[in-house]
C-alpha cells in the first residue's frame, strides 16, 4: 500500500492532528502466536473467541487465543480488500477419535511437548498395534497444534508432515498440512494436500473453503470463486462469504480486462490502459524484481498478479481511502489513467507494491505493517530527510507511537496520522539498514518466518526490543539529520 505523494508533504500538518487526536476504540484479541486482530467487538462463547469485524460475526478457537485488549486505539482496516487479505482463517477442527482426548493431554502437558510419549507412540505403530498408526498420528497433530498456538510454524508443519506417514489419508490430518502452507503463502503446496484430502471426503466444506483460497493465492479468480461458491452451498461460513464477494468483484471488473504475462506476472489491464503501457509495466517490474530479490536473497515462487486500472476502478474495487496511491493485497492493484509509459512516479510505485509481495512471501504473512511500509518505502528510493526534524520532536517531547501500535492494517487511519506511520517506519528501517545493511532485514524476516514475534525477530537479530529499537532512531536520525 503506497500513500500519494500529497499525504506526504501534509506530514508537519499530520504531526499536529495526531498528537491532538484520539485512534478509534476498538478490541484486540492478542494469540499465542503474537498476531494481533483488531475487531469492532469481542466476547467470549464457550470455547470460541467471537467477534465483529466488517466481514460479519468471526470466531477463533479460545485455546489460540492469549488475551483480549478491550478498547485499544488501534485502527481497523475498513476496506473490504483489506479485509478480505486479512482475515483470520481459522484452522479445521479435526473431530474427536476414540481415546484421541488422553493421547492429547499425553502428548502436550505443563506447557510442553512430551517427545518421549510421542516416541512411545511411533515404537507402538512400528510395532503393529491395533490402532497403533492413529495414535502416533494423532499424537503428532497434537504437537502441531501446541506449536501452531505459540507462532512455530515451521515445526507444526514438521510434526503435522509427520503424523500424515502414520494416517496418509486422513483427510482432516491433510487439511492442516494444506492450512499451514496457506499460512505460510505456500499455495501450490497447500493445493496439492487440499486435493489429497478431497479424494478422501468430497463434500467437506473446508475442503472447498482451503481450495479457495490457495486459488485466490495463485491469483486463479475464477477456480477460487467456484470452490467458495460450493463450501457455501455445504456450510454457512462468514469468512468465506467475505472472500468470496470481493473475488466476484474482481471478476466482475475484470471482466473484459486484457491480459499480459512475463517471467513472474500475470498482468491484466482496462481498455483504456494502452497495451504499449502494459508491456512497458511488466518490463519495469520484472526489473525491480531481481533488484529486490538481489538485496532479500529470496524471490516468491508463484506468479504474481498485477492489475492496471482507471482511478474510478481503483476506487470502487478497493474501496480504499482517498489517500492510498496503490495497494497490493496479494496481487498488485495500480491505477494508471492517463498515461501512456512508465513515469519515474509510476516505476517507484510498482517498487514499492511489489516489496510487499516479497515481505509478505518471505516472512510468511507475519511480517507487521511498519515492517512491510517502511521497507517498501526504502526499496523505492525515499529516505527521511525533511521528516527527520519532526520525528526527532516527537520523540523527544515523548509522543512517539509505539512501534507495536503501527503493527496492525492502516487502512483506516486519516491520511495525516496515515503520513506519520510511514514516516516512523522508513525512518526504522532507514536506522537498520544503515546500521548493519540489508542483512539484518533478511534475518528478521526469515525469523518472522519460522514463526517468531516481531519483537522476538528483532531481540535475536538486533538485540533490541521495540523501546531500544526505537531509541536507536532517535539517535540515528539526530546524528544524520539533526542541525
Amino acid at each position: 500500500m503506497r500513500q500519494t505523494s500529497r499525504s506526504g508533504r501534509i506530514f508537519s500538518l499530520a504531526v499536529a492532528l495526531l498528537l491532538a487526536g484520539a485512534a478509534a476504540r476498538a478490541d484486540t484479541i492478542v494469540l499465542k502466536n503474537g498476531r494481533r486482530i483488531v475487531a469492532l467487538s469481542v466476547k467470549e462463547e464457550g470455547d470460541k473467541v467471537v467477534y465483529e469485524t466488517s466481514a460479519g460475526e468471526l470466531s477463533l478457537p479460545k485455546s489460540i487465543v492469549d488475551h483480549i485488549e478491550k478498547g485499544v486505539g488501534i485502527p481497523m482496516a475498513d476496506s473490504p480488500a483489506a479485509a478480505a487479505a486479512n482475515l483470520a482463517i481459522t484452522p479445521p477442527a479435526v473431530q474427536a477419535r476414540r481415546g484421541s482426548t488422553e493421547i492429547e493431554s499425553a502428548a502436550v502437558h505443563d506447557g510442553a511437548i512430551d517427545r518421549e510419549y510421542i516416541a512411545k507412540l511411533e515404537g507402538a505403530a512400528r510395532a503393529g498395534g491395533k490402532n497403533a498408526n492413529l495414535s502416533a498420528a494423532l499424537g503428532h497433530h497434537a504437537a502441531a497444534q501446541f506449536e501452531l498456538s505459540h507462532g512455530d510454524l515451521q515445526h507444526a508443519l514438521a510434526d503435522s508432515r509427520t503424523a500424515l506417514t502414520y494416517s496418509p489419508d486422513d483427510p482432516e490430518l491433510l487439511m492442516n498440512v494444506a492450512y499451514l502452507y496457506l499460512r505460510r503463502s505456500e499455495y501450490k503446496e497447500s493445493l496439492e494436500y487440499v486435493e489429497r484430502a478431497r479424494r478422501a471426503a468430497p463434500d467437506d466444506p473446508d475442503v472447498a473453503k482451503l481450495a479457495g483460497w490457495a486459488y485466490y493465492g495463485m491469483n486463479k479468480l475464477d477456480q477460487a470463486v467456484t470452490e467458495w461458491k460450493r463450501g457455501l452451498a455445504l456450510r454457512p461460513d462468514p469468512e468465506v462469504q467475505a472472500a468470496l464477494e470481493k473475488a466476484q468483484r474482481d471478476k466482475q471488473e475484470e471482466a473484459n480486462y486484457k491480459e499480459n504475462e512475463s517471467s513472474h506476472f500475470t498482468l491484466r489491464y482496462s481498455g483504456a490502459a494502452q497495451p504499449a503501457l502494459a508491456r512497458d509495466v511488466l518490463r519495469t517490474l520484472e526489473a525491480h524484481f531481481s533488484a529486490i530479490e538481489s538485496e532479500l536473497d529470496f524471490a516468491p515462487p508463484d506468479s504474481i498478479g498485477v492489475v492496471l486500472y482507471t482511478q474510478e476502478a481503483f476506487a470502487d474495487i478497493t474501496r480504499a481511502p482517498g489517500w492510498v496511491g496503490a495497494l497490493n493485497d496479494g496481487r498488485i492493484r495500480v491505477p494508471v489513467q492517463g498515461l501512456s509509459e512508465v513515469t519515474p512516479e509510476l516505476s517507484r510505485v510498482l517498487k514499492h507494491e511489489l516489496t510487499h509481495s516479497f515481505v509478505r512471501q518471505k516472512s510468511h504473512g507475519r511480517a507487521p505493517t511498519w515492517i512491510q511500509e517502511g521497507l517498501a518505502q526504502w526499496m523505492e528510493g525515499k529516505r527521511s530527510g525533511e521528516a527527520a526534524g519532526l520525528l526527532i520532536q516527537i520523540h523527544r517531547e515523548g509522543h512517539a507511537t509505539s512501534l507495536s501500535a503501527l503493527e496492525g492494517p492502516w487502512m483506516r487511519l486519516p491520511s495525516d496520522e496515515a503520513a506519520y506511520g510511514y514516516a516512523s517506519a522508513l525512518a526504522t528501517i532507514e536506522y537498520i539498514v544503515q546500521a548493519d545493511g540489508m542483512g539484518d532485514i533478511e534475518r528478521i524476516l526469515d525469523r518472522m518466518g519460522s514463526g517468531s514475534s516481531t519483537e522476538e525477530a528483532l531481540r535475536a537479530v538486533l538485540h533490541e526490543d521495540y523501546n531500544d529499537l526505537m531509541q536507536s532512531t532517535e539517535e540515528y536520525l539526530g546524528k544524520t539529520y539533526g542541525r
